[in-house]
């Protein structure tokens, strides 16, 4: 292990390498003890005495478990962040895309926030917005002062989407990606590309803080990620949220002053979002469980079909799944698709299938509600108004369509029994960003 590993990271005792020294390095309990009160170092939890503890007095943390064990016994070590990278001598930005105007004045004010000390920022634009593209003037100027940059997501899938885009647009740049589920060791880099989770390693490591779908579970209102955020930023380092469907909290802080806002209601191709349209059939799962589609789904296939295009069938709960799917292999048997939820082991293949084309389809959880982007495509939600579909969620399911800008437009069908107040909600939001973006004239 090389000593830069320790850079801005929170290192147990169990990874350092025998081959390290450890004289010089700041060592902290794991568990810090303050009369009855006991503290985990590395996520700044409160322990629950009668969950947390283990024989002989010892006591483990429950809350960042999933990164590895920190009990009274673990010494986690680090080396403050020295920003020691290459000085870049030319411009490391090698993306050659033209911004438009109004992605160009949002990207100018990132840039200004990156130089700002303990700046705070939301950039809200509509998905499609090219928010990923409107960062790299911001990260050019951070990486060229020294900087050190972090992009993180709550998401796995984002995380991946965006990794090889950052690193086709700064390709002479050595970029991390870090995520539950990479095999790759960790090494020391000037930009880092990482789920929140991930930010519990890090202590004060970056000087730019970007945080992607700000709204998405499972950042929004958790806690123990916000803190995860704050703690790997050093404390005059820049913050920027990046959404399309913030918060209350968020909006909150923007009235009172507390966070700065840019907002974007176009998409990069100029073309408006696709617009919700709400069908109804009643006792639609119980012709799923007897192995029947809807008719409205039927219907809409029929329509499908005549041409090629890739398609989404969303499902508000995971065992739905199996029986849609058995139902549509039932009727229409040549069709190739996939079921995909968030704990499936094949979930990034199935994901490049339909991308290649290799499927036609997925049925799937609403873990492909954001972050992806699929050519072509058009979706089906089979009971909108279920209480698992949140007005972003929704927002965000429609704004799967539409993006290419060889086929901006695409089918958006809700399909529901009744018409609830997220729907309306949701189809509302979008007519709203469609009016301000004729309002541009563009």
């Amino acid at each position: 292990m090389p000593l830069s590993n320790l850079y801005g990271r929170l290192v147990t005792n169990l990874e350092i390498d025998e081959t390290i020294k450890l004289d010089g390095l700041i060592a902290y309990s794991g568990i810090m003890t303050k009369g009855k009160q006991l503290t985990c170092r590395r996520c700044s939890s409160r322990l629950d005495l009668s969950e947390s503890h283990l024989q002989g007095k010892r006591y483990y943390c429950t809350q960042c478990i999933i990164l590895g064990r920190i009990s009274s016994t673990t010494t986690l070590y680090t080396i403050p962040e020295p920003n020691l990278f290459t000085t870049w001598k030319k411009s490391p930005l090698t993306w050659d895309g033209q911004l438009t105007s109004q992605q160009e004045a949002c990207a100018n004010e990132v840039r200004q926030i990156f130089a700002k000390p303990a700046a705070r920022h939301l950039l809200w634009a509509v998905t499609g917005a090219g928010k990923t593209e409107m960062l790299f003037k911001g990260i050019e100027a951070a990486l060229m002062d020294n900087k050190r940059v972090c992009l993180a997501s709550p998401r796995v899938d984002v995380c991946i989407e965006l990794f090889p885009r950052l690193q086709a647009a700064f390709n002479g740049v050595d970029i991390c990606l870090l995520h539950g589920k990479s095999t790759d060791p960790y090494k020391y880099t000037q930009l880092v590309v990482c789920t929140t989770h991930q930010l519990l390693r890090f202590q004060q490591a970056f000087d730019v803080m970007i945080v992607d779908e700000v709204d998405a579970f499972p950042y929004a209102q958790n806690k123990l990620l916000l803190q995860a955020t704050i703690q790997a930023t050093k404390k005059e380092g820049a913050s920027l949220y990046l959404t399309a469907t913030p918060s209350e909290e968020l909006l909150r802080e923007v009235r009172l002053n507390r966070l700065t806002v840019s907002y974007l209601p176009v998409r990069f191709h100029g073309h408006k979002l696709p617009e919700i349209k709400i069908v109804f059939e009643k006792s639609w799962e119980k012709k799923i469980k007897k192995g029947h589609l809807p008719k409205k789904l039927i219907l809409r296939m029929n329509q499908w079909l005549k041409r090629e295009d890739p398609f989404l069938i969303f499902v508000p709960k995971i065992w739905l799944l199996q029986p849609v799917m058995q139902a549509f292999k039932k009727k229409f048997p040549n069709l190739k698709g996939e079921t995909v939820y968030s704990e499936d082991p094949d979930r990034l293949e199935k994901v490049k299938a339909i991308r290649s084309g290799e499927t036609r389809y997925l049925i799937t959880t609403t873990i492909l509600e954001r972050g992806v982007t699929f050519a072509n495509l058009d979706v089906f939600v089979l009971g909108a108004d279920d209480k698992t579909f949140s007005t972003a969620a929704l927002v965000q399911i429609a704004g799967r369509v539409g993006r290419n800008v060889n086929r901006p437009y695409g089918d958006v069908i809700f399909l529901c029994s009744n018409y609830t107040v997220t729907l309306k909600k949701a189809a509302g939001q979008i007519k709203t960003m469609n009016r301000k973006a004729r309002r541009l004239k563009v």
